[in-house]
């Protein structure tokens, strides 16, 4: 039952504090479209998303207008396409079968262009790799992602070579919008199958027909309810924080629970994470300042967002059945005002992020890089992303912008939620070596629990 009381709070957290549902996100299993034709392939494919989700963005803007609820993106997730195309020779024509279906339904993007090879690559996987930079730059809706390791495979190296080189060849072919191409792409350790956010987003093996999962934001409302504490000890900090994310979630429950008996569709999971914009006062990292740091990046930043990451998810699950996706605090540095100005005054570096990924929900997202960045080099800030997933049993990411002909100090512009980003130093010296041996890095012992 839903009070007065919570209506009020969810008025006054929309109309002051930003409140915003990020996303209603469909996922659609594929799996019915199998063939080894590719026009029949495309044809099924194409047919299946357009009438599965023919309603989904009227039935969001419905529901934005009814409940007052700002809606900011409608979205599909589908079955990662490396499963489903190991019958054709050349997955392309199924990037754009996957493109002009999220035109035709009107939705802001679509995810799954993806690849699982945690373990090892079938000749469908290597395929879809080496696709993605004419994928990502001949399209405008689609999204990929490439899962190279796990808690229980350990890390896929060859993979990850792949992918330093996919990245730096996707940026050169998308170079007239600062690489805008690599925004799209997300390589994960340890990725989650029913993740609404984009670009990571695909609908999992294990996951049904369908499902509706909403991803919530509310960096202000925390924020905002942060600054009724200065000065109080982080107990009341972690206690103010689970209070709050508890009514962001219940915003996300009632959406959540609305768009599927609508769409007729079940009821996947909210995805509690803070996810910023670029906006004034819509920023993860002015809450840790608000915690009493002079900049987001200084000594204590870490512990911060340990606090921050945990307390989002105890008081989260509380208010909804189906709690998932990856559930916590986002850290991407061109869609979080407070992290650009961190990055400019050189408080936040590409090391202290890496260690901020210890503890935060995701891993270094929206990172800009000199364009000159070696392609070995991109590979081995993967492979250290995916070590600190594999050893702590945690979902990692990368989503980095090799940002073609510009340097340390200069700025890429993507606009929207993807905001700006300015381009941050990388190390110098090689990795060139490190890169070449291949192979995988075994598991950890903590992947033995049978």
């Amino acid at each position: 039952m839903i009070h007065t009381s919570e209506i009020l709070d969810t008025l006054r957290m929309i109309d002051r504090e930003k409140l915003d549902v990020r996303t209603i996100t469909m996922g659609i299993s594929l799996f019915p479209c199998v063939s080894d034709d590719v026009g029949v392939l495309c044809r099924r494919v194409y047919d299946r998303i357009t009438r599965k989700a023919e309603r989904l963005v009227a039935v969001g803007e419905e529901i934005e207008r009814e409940f007052g609820v700002p809606i900011v993106n409608k979205r599909i997730s589908v079955t990662p396409a490396a499963l489903i195309s190991g019958g054709i020779d050349n997955p392309l024509p199924l990037a754009r079968a996957l493109d002009d279906a999220a035109a035709q339904t009107g939705v802001d993007f679509i995810g799954g262009y993806t690849a699982l090879v945690q373990k090892g690559m079938t000749a469908a996987d290597r395929r879809l790799i080496e696709s993605i930079p004419e994928a990502l730059s001949t399209t405008r809706f689609l999204c990929s992602s490439v899962n190279v390791a796990s808690t229980r495979a350990g890390i896929d190296m060859d993979a990850v070579a792949l992918l330093g080189q996919a990245i730096k060849k996707t940026a050169v072919l998308t170079r007239d919008n600062d690489g805008l191409g690599c925004a799209k792409f997300v390589a994960f350790a340890n990725a989650v199958e029913d993740n609404p956010f984009m670009a990571g987003a695909f609908h999992g093996p294990g996951e049904g027909d369908a499902a509706i999962s909403v991803g919530v934001s509310g960096p202000g409302v925390v924020k905002r309810a942060l600054e009724s504490v200065r000065g109080e000890p982080f107990d009341i900090v972690a206690e103010t924080v689970k209070r709050t994310a508890f009514r962001i979630t219940r915003v996300g429950q009632l959406v959540a629970r609305e768009a599927s008996r609508r769409l007729e569709t079940p009821f996947g999971i909210v995805d509690l994470s803070l996810a910023p914009t670029p906006a004034v006062g819509d920023s993860v990292a002015e809450i840790l300042e608000e915690m009493g740091l002079e900049v987001c990046g200084t000594h204590g930043t870490t512990a911060a967002l340990a606090l921050l990451n945990d307390a989002v998810k105890k008081g989260g699950v509380m208010a909804s059945s189906h709690v998932g996706g990856l559930s916590g605090a986002f850290i991407p540095v061109s869609e979080d005002i407070g992290m650009i100005r961190a990055a400019e005054k050189g408080a936040l570096t590409l090391d202290k992020l890496e260690a901020m990924t210890c503890v935060c929900s995701v891993g270094l997202d929206m990172i800009a890089v000199p364009g000159d960045t070696p392609a070995e080099t991109i590979s081995a800030i993967i492979a250290d992303e995916a070590a600190i997933g594999v050893i702590n049993n945690k979902t990692t990411a990368v989503r980095i912008i090799p940002a073609p002909g510009k340097n340390v100090g200069d700025s890429v512009e993507f606009g929207g939620l993807l905001g700006r980003a300015p381009v941050m130093p990388v190390h110098n010296f090689s990795s060139e070596a490190f890169i070449r041996r291949g192979g995988r890095i075994p598991a950890p012992l903590n992947s033995l629990k049978n």
